[in-house]
């Protein structure tokens, strides 16, 4: 297999959207950092970031600074064009698996990096969700937060959907109810759906899992 290459990337680089929101990382959304892969001086930024993020102490606590790191990544490797050209770029101690693997994270989509900002998600874990692709890295995400999944089994699920598992039945088969989520209604909106229910000989799940879909169809 020929190796990936930093023009391969899909998600953007540049403006830190998710670090930069106060609404998420409070205080220190003035200390984002953004960096463009098109810029000569914000690429020898990202290199100068990512040797420090490798070779440094980040605590798997500071989910801010990681994601400064995983963005630094991404930045370099479109920026040089190949993973390998990133580790060469960044120096001694950089690894090309160290560089892929937190590009990958900085490509999750930014629904799921908002909980890593916040804190809900470990980067760690979230390392292993940016290891499965399109609807599994949801899946994976929202297990994450919903079940209260360690770091051990998230890296356990993926490595289950790799051997060929889909992602529904792993996590069914380490007990998460896959679908599963605990909401607070408003009281009047609580009474009508039990009502409906009742009348429909349905489960609530499914008459507001319809609703969802209605909504979220006429609102795309």
């Amino acid at each position: 297999m020929t190796e990936e290459s930093g023009g391969d990337r899909r998600s953007p680089v540049g403006s830190p959207v998710v670090r930069a929101d106060p609404e998420i990382t409070g205080e220190r959304a003035a200390e984002a950092v953004g960096f463009d892969p098109d810029d000569p001086e914000s690429v020898a930024l990202a290199a100068e970031t990512v040797r420090r993020f490798a070779t440094g102490d980040v605590a798997d606590g500071d989910h801010v600074l990681m994601l400064r790191g995983a963005a630094a990544c991404a930045a370099l490797v479109r920026g040089v064009g190949s993973y390998k050209a990133a580790a060469e770029r960044a120096g001694d101690g950089v690894s090309v698996s160290f560089i892929r693997k937190w590009a990958r994270v900085h490509d999750l989509p930014q629904a799921i990096r908002r909980h890593v900002a916040r804190g809900d998600i470990a980067p760690s874990a979230a390392k292993h969700v940016a290891r499965v692709a399109g609807t599994d890295r949801y899946l994976l995400a929202w297990a994450t937060l919903d079940a209260d999944l360690t770091v051990r089994e998230v890296r356990s699920v993926v490595s289950a959907v790799h051997d060929g598992t889909d992602a529904v039945t792993a996590l069914s088969e380490r007990g998460v109810d896959v679908g599963e989520l605990t909401v607070q209604l408003p009281v009047d909106a609580y009474v009508e759906l039990r009502r409906r229910a009742s009348m429909a000989n349905a489960d609530p799940g499914a008459i507001a899992g319809e609703a969802l879909e209605t909504y979220f169809s006429t609102d795309s």
